[in-house]
């Protein structure tokens, strides 16, 4: 397997400096079960873990290997395993918050090219919910295009297009459909060799039947919709990434019920440009956009420019980052205490046994 085929090129390349000479050879993870793991590098595919080194090493969750990532692995060619040593430096990261009151990072994909938002065309259209995956991949440094699937199952497809066009200006908006092949074509040019790709969207929205259809093979589990109320069903249950005929790579992801942000301040400046372009002529330099007077966020939606859903999604996104950010600090500052007294637990042992 050719490294460049899997996404290898002079980032990695420079990082890899480290590790020459050391017996290692670079891999890239295309699986990813509870901390068990498939690689794929010169030597084929094959299950690997991670050393007790980098376990005890690790400072948290966002050290350990995803799908994306590359790796410096030794293989054991005869036992068809390898152990992986270091994760190289990322050159994206697609992260979220992860699930529950744990305030941790849970990173999606690392290495990622080009973000697909798929939406169901048929029963998943929601606008608030896309500015929330547009602010998560902004904030990652991939770009996002939008894909609404199941255009065979839609009476009025480009109409909900230009409705979704207004939540993502700038955002390229693919119609399509699996089954008849309907926009298929225009993917190309995501798809080039050595090209990363992650699809996400909620359960059901056809991801796995796009990959499959990608692929050429059904690679990925697909369920019927459901006749209750015409939404697929979960399929994915785990992140794994395929390499197409033609060198493209793409990464499945489970449907997500949830996405919280994490650290997306530049990322909502990114999903919500033009309410930070209209910020700039508002009277007060950290007006909020409430009920200060002379505020051009207020005005253009008083003059029907702006609309005003947006705006309140907006504002409910800062606040959530707001919110998380204080209970990172207070993570944070536990952590450090935590750390200090095992420190002066272990300082009263040694001068204990020295006395």
């Amino acid at each position: 397997m050719d490294l460049h085929v899997l996404g290898w090129n002079d980032f990695f390349q420079q990082h890899w400096k480290a590790y020459a000479g050391r017996g290692l050879q670079p891999g890239r993870v295309v699986e990813e079960q509870k901390e068990a793991y498939r690689v794929l590098g010169e030597s084929g595919e094959m299950a690997a873990e991670v050393t007790g080194r980098l376990r005890h090493e690790a400072a948290d969750r966002s050290a350990f290997p995803v799908v994306g990532d590359w790796v410096a692995m030794d293989a054991l060619q005869s036992e068809g395993k390898a152990r992986i040593h270091q994760v190289l430096p990322r050159r994206s990261t697609l992260s979220r918050k992860a699930a529950g009151e744990r305030v941790a990072e849970q990173i999606l994909a690392a290495n990622v090219d080009v973000a697909f938002v798929v939406m169901s065309l048929n029963a998943d259209l929601n606008a608030r919910r896309l500015e929330r995956y547009l602010g998560a991949i902004w904030e990652s440094g991939a770009l996002p295009i939008v894909l609404l699937s199941k255009a065979d199952l839609s009476k009025d497809p480009q109409g909900a297009a230009q409705c979704i066009a207004g939540t993502a200006p700038g955002v390229d908006i693919h119609i399509l459909s699996a089954r008849t092949g309907e926009g298929l074509d225009a993917l190309a040019h995501c798809l080039e060799p050595g090209r990363t790709v992650v699809f996400l969207g909620s359960s059901g929205v056809g991801k796995s039947t796009l990959i499959n259809t990608l692929l050429g093979s059904d690679s990925q589990k697909t369920l019927e919709i459901r006749d209750g109320d015409d939404r697929g069903r979960h399929a994915t249950t785990y992140r794994r990434l395929f390499v197409l005929h033609g060198g493209g790579l793409l990464i499945d992801t489970p449907g997500m019920r949830e996405l919280q942000l994490w650290g997306a301040d530049t990322g909502l400046d990114d999903t919500f440009e033009e309410i930070g372009a209209l910020s700039a002529d508002c009277h007060f330099r950290n007006c909020s956009h409430d009920t200060e007077p002379g505020c051009a966020v207020l005005e253009a939606i008083a003059n029907g420019t702006l609309d005003q859903d947006r705006l309140g999604n907006y504002r409910k996104l800062r606040r959530e980052q707001q919110f998380l950010e204080r209970r990172r600090d207070l993570a944070a500052q536990a952590e450090q205490k935590r750390i200090w007294k095992q420190r002066g637990r272990a300082l009263k042992r040694h001068y204990k046994l020295k006395s």
